[in-house]
C-alpha cells in the first residue's frame, strides 16, 4: 500500500466534479461546505468541472485531466467532490495511470460513484483512498463514536470507532445551506448473519454495489487479485446499496461472488441502505441468500453508505471488527 500524507490544517483541499456537478439549487450548500473548509484552516481550490447542468459536470476528457492534475499536484493534500453521481465509469480508461503511477499519492476522498475511482486507484496502484463523505456532507458534525473525514485522514496508527446505534429514515437534508447536524432519530444495530460474536481482521476494500458491480472482472476492480496479493491478511469486504431494489442486488451479489470478489474475504462488511424491499424478498435477505454461504462472518445494517450517520473507512487500511456484548466497533490502521 502506498499513503498519501496526513491531512494538516493549512493544507491544500481541491474540489472537482469527477462525475456530477452542482446545480443552481445547491450552490448555497456548496458555499457553506467551502467556508467550512476553510474556517478549519485548510486552503481550497475549486477546479473547472463544476457544471451541474447535465448529469456530468464536463466533458469525460476534461473531468479525466482536471482529477489527475489535482492527484499529482504535490501542494494538493486531498481531493473530494461536491456530490457523488452517476457515471465515473466514463473516466476510468481516461485517467493517465501512468503519470498516476509515479506519482506521490493524494487522497481521494467521496462515496457512492466516487466508489468507481476509490477502488480502482486502490486496487490497481496500491493508494490508500477514503470511503468517506462527499463535500456536500462534509459540514455535518459526526455522532460521538464516529470520525469526521478529515479527522480520520489526519491520524496515524490506529482509529477506532464506534457505532452509535442511531440513524434516521433517508439520506439526510444536507442539501440545506447551513445544515451541521445529522438528526439520528431512530434506533439501529449492527446484524452478525446466524447471530453470535465477531472478531475479524482484514484489509478494507469496497464501496456501493451498484456503481462497482458493472467493474468487476476489469481491470479497475479486481477484488480477487487485490486478495491475492494480501492473502497472508485477508480483505475486509464492504459493500452497500444506495437505491436498487432487492431483486436487483441479489442478482448484483450473486454476480461478484462469482467474480471471486468474496473469494479471500475474512468477512463482509454490509450497509444500512434506503433501497426498497420486493414484495417476497428484502434487502437483508438477499443478503442472506447470496453471502449467506460464503463461511465468513457477515454483518448486515453497518452504518457504511447512503443512511446517516456516515461511518468512514480507507480502502487499503488494515482494520479490525468487533461485534459482542453491545460492542460495535471498527479500529482501523492508518498509515
Amino acid at each position: 500500500m502506498r499513503w498519501p500524507r496526513p491531512l494538516r490544517p493549512g493544507d491544500l483541499v481541491a474540489v472537482t466534479a469527477p462525475s456530477s456537478g452542482v446545480g443552481p439549487d445547491s450552490r448555497p450548500r456548496l458555499d457553506f461546505a467551502l467556508q467550512w473548509l476553510r474556517d478549519r484552516g485548510y486552503e481550497v481550490v475549486v477546479g473547472e468541472c463544476m457544471s451541474g447542468e447535465q448529469v456530468r459536470s464536463a466533458p469525460a476528457e476534461q473531468r479525466a485531466a482536471e482529477l489527475v492534475d489535482f492527484l499529482c499536484d504535490p501542494a494538493v493534500a486531498a481531493v473530494v467532490p461536491p456530490f457523488g453521481g452517476e457515471l465515473a465509469i466514463d473516466l476510468l480508461d481516461l485517467l493517465d495511470w501512468d503519470r498516476l503511477a509515479v506519482a506521490e499519492p493524494t487522497w481521494l476522498v467521496g462515496w457512492s460513484d466516487i466508489s468507481t475511482l476509490l477502488v480502482a486507484l486502490t486496487t490497481r496502484l496500491g493508494w490508500a483512498t477514503a470511503h468517506g463523505w462527499n463535500l456536500m456532507d462534509t459540514p455535518l458534525a459526526p455522532p460521538d463514536g464516529l470520525a469526521h473525514w478529515t479527522d480520520l485522514l489526519a491520524a496515524t496508527g490506529d482509529v477506532v470507532q464506534r457505532s452509535p446505534g442511531r440513524t434516521r429514515a433517508g439520506w439526510g437534508d444536507f442539501r440545506v445551506a447551513d445544515t451541521t447536524r445529522m438528526t439520528l432519530d431512530l434506533p439501529t444495530d449492527w446484524a452478525v448473519l446466524g447471530g453470535g460474536e465477531v472478531d475479524v481482521s482484514g484489509r478494507l476494500i469496497g464501496g456501493c454495489l451498484e456503481v462497482l458491480s458493472p467493474l468487476a472482472g476489469t481491470p479497475y476492480a479486481d477484488i480477487a487479485a487485490f486478495g491475492r496479493a494480501h492473502s497472508d491478511e485477508g480483505l475486509l469486504v464492504y459493500v452497500e446499496a444506495c437505491e436498487q431494489g432487492a431483486y436487483d442486488i441479489c442478482r448484483i451479489l450473486h454476480g461478484l461472488r462469482m467474480s471471486g470478489w468474496f473469494e479471500h474475504a475474512n468477512a463482509v462488511l454490509v450497509g444500512r441502505t434506503p433501497a426498497p424491499d420486493a414484495p417476497d424478498l428484502t434487502q437483508l435477505e438477499a443478503v442472506e441468500e447470496t453471502l449467506g454461504g460464503l463461511g465468513v462472518p457477515v454483518i448486515a445494517e453497518m452504518d457504511i453508505g447512503h443512511t446517516q450517520p456516515f461511518l468512514p473507512l480507507v480502502n487499503g487500511a488494515p482494520a479490525r471488527v468487533v461485534v459482542r456484548d453491545g460492542v460495535r466497533e471498527v479500529t482501523q490502521t492508518l498509515g
